[in-house]
């Protein structure tokens, strides 16, 4: 493994987001106070409870899933469409790097952005309700595997995108729909029981659900399908980028 190379992409990615290190801590932070405006105070003001959880504390699990998902997706795919865009990635076709050593330099950098957005949203979020973590250990996996996941998935977009508008497409039009579809601001049992079915075929349930489990204790579907769900999702995006290398799709052309 060659450690040297995986930690020059690792640092070349975290500069260009410390160059905007502002914009990156102070955007989370107005969201999450926005969310908590509005769906805090104007809806949670309707409803008392949900599971025995305060509306505002049962809802910070959800909001931080949608900006963790939707910043690894961005990062990931931003770091790698680029070399693209600019014809270097040729350069890193022809070192001496394997695509798991290349995967791991973009890929981490990706996550490591992500997770820093989730814990300064946790940490805005308990300054507007308060917050206990049933179990911390389980928490800090489900967020891990998240950030990876995720910026496996924004790092096959950022090889399949064409155009800046393609990096976009997903995120805007089919995570962020699911985010809010999946359980995110309310639990799926306050659903009739067809939609309670249908939204089951929704996979940000399951991470939504494991992960709000980790905080409270309660959770919509069994945590270890959620684990399964998640992890199996990781084993796929690694199957297809293992094949995308191997066969040169769109990053050799």
């Amino acid at each position: 493994m060659n450690w040297t190379a995986i930690a020059a992409i690792y640092r070349f990615e975290m500069a260009r987001f410390f160059r905007t290190l502002m914009q990156s801590f102070l955007s989370p932070v107005l969201s999450t106070s926005l969310y908590f405006v509005v769906f805090g105070a104007a809806i949670g003001s309707r409803i008392d409870q949900v599971e025995g959880v305060s509306y505002g504390a049962f809802i910070v699990p959800g909001l931080i899933m949608l900006s963790v998902m939707t910043q690894a997706i961005s990062n990931a795919s931003f770091g790698i469409y680029f070399p693209k865009f600019l014809g270097t990635v040729y350069e890193l076709l022809s070192a001496p790097i394997s695509f798991l050593e290349i995967v791991l330099g973009y890929v981490g950098a990706a996550a490591t952005k992500a997770l820093f957005i989730g814990v300064v949203i946790l940490i805005t979020a308990s300054f507007f309700v308060d917050l206990s973590i049933a179990h911390p250990v389980a928490m800090i996996v489900f967020l891990l595997l998240t950030c990876l996941s995720f910026a496996l998935l924004g790092f096959i977009i950022g090889i399949w995108a064409r155009n800046f508008e393609q990096l976009q497409l997903v995120p805007l039009l089919v995570v962020t729909p699911l985010v809010f579809l999946g359980g995110s601001f309310y639990s799926i049992s306050m659903l009739p029981p067809i939609w309670q079915k249908i939204t089951l075929f929704n996979p940000v349930v399951y991470l939504v659900s494991g992960f709000r489990w980790s905080f409270f204790g309660t959770a919509d579907v069994p945590v270890a399908i959620s684990l399964l769900a998640i992890g199996g999702f990781t084993v796929v995006c690694l199957g297809v980028i293992g094949w995308i290398f191997k066969t040169g799709w769109r990053i050799r052309s």
